[in-house]
């Protein structure tokens, strides 16, 4: 390309006074970033994907934001620790541990969020939505470990991030949905349950029965690795009750030695035939990416994300 001097000396006098606009502005000015694509919407599960061990939970929101917008994605499925660190939340509650240092760590955690107002995520919210990223979902780690306080911190802090619904394990005994689902009700508030290859469609089934406001956040590639056939009819059932999806590549039979997560396209997860689903019936329903299978030699983990997001852009586009 060639610059004209002209056109040389008018950027020679506009760098001097764009250095001089508030940020706001300026972060109004960059592309905004867009991952829905025929009215399906795609996302992230952050700070997961960004990283393992530790900093998966543990990441900034900065650096998350950050990371995000480097793949022109504008909704996320966030863990609370991101959004509680820049409250002000003590980084060792928050990075927790094992054992016994688990416990010790979860309780720290529980005083602060006791002393402190969850309202105050809404500035981690303004920081999002002014780079044009919606977070929609908040994920709560070890939820049912909760006092009753707690959990309204949880569901107080859900709402001032802006998320429609809250994320968290669904456990095999099928208790822990009996527990949060009256609290989602109080607040009238989605609470997604994920489930993995050992969770059966019925744990789904009775999860959503146990309170009105309980949902389902259906994990399509272990699904896959579980041996339960075809997602399809399931979703064609219960599609008002799944708050979104994960999608992932998996190989069939976890329990006989596959299970494999794989690059998009090369398991047995049916990628398509679900995006195309949720697209030709209109169901409001999230594609969050859970990236998890190995970067491959040679390559990094942010270059293997955008080919995951590209995937699901050009299914959705055909």
């Amino acid at each position: 390309m060639t610059i004209t001097r002209r056109e040389l000396g008018k950027l020679m006098v506009m760098a001097p006074a764009a250095a001089l606009l508030p940020r706001e502005l300026l972060a109004r000015a960059q592309p905004r970033p867009n991952s829905k694509w025929a009215g399906v919407q795609v996302g992230l599960n952050v700070p997961y994907n960004f990283a393992s061990g530790a900093l998966a939970r543990t990441m900034s929101a900065d650096e998350t934001l950050k990371n995000t917008l480097q793949l022109g994605v504008n909704a996320l499925e966030m863990r609370s620790q991101p959004i509680e660190l820049a409250m002000g939340a003590p980084a060792a509650a928050v990075a927790g541990g094992r054992g016994e240092a688990a416990k010790v760590a979860a309780g720290q955690l529980r005083e602060w969020r006791l002393a402190n107002d969850p309202k105050k995520a809404a500035d981690v919210r303004k920081k999002y939505e002014d780079a044009g990223v919606a977070l929609g979902i908040v994920k709560f780690d070890g939820i049912y470990d909760f006092t009753d306080p707690e959990m309204d911190y949880a569901f107080a802090l859900a709402k001032a991030a802006g998320a429609r619904a809250i994320s968290c394990e669904l456990d095999l005994t099928g208790q822990g949905s009996k527990r949060v689902g009256p609290f989602a009700d109080k607040h009238q508030l989605m609470v997604g349950y994920h489930g993995h290859a050992k969770t059966t469609p019925e744990m789904y089934a009775g999860a959503v029965a146990d309170a009105k406001f309980n949902g389902m956040n259906i994990d399509i590639g272990h699904w896959i690795a579980g041996n339960f056939g075809s997602p399809i009819e399931f979703m064609k059932k219960h599609h008002a009750r799944i708050t979104h999806i994960h999608v992932k590549d998996r190989k069939k039979d976890e329990a006989g030695g596959g299970g494999q997560n794989v690059p998009f396209g090369q398991g047995d997860t049916p990628i398509k035939e679900v995006l195309h689903l949720i697209r030709d019936n209109k169901w409001p329903i999230q594609a969050t990416i859970e990236f998890e299978y190995p970067v491959p030699q040679g390559s990094e983990r942010m270059a293997e994300i955008a080919k995951t997001v590209q995937y699901c852009k050009d299914t959705l586009l055909a």
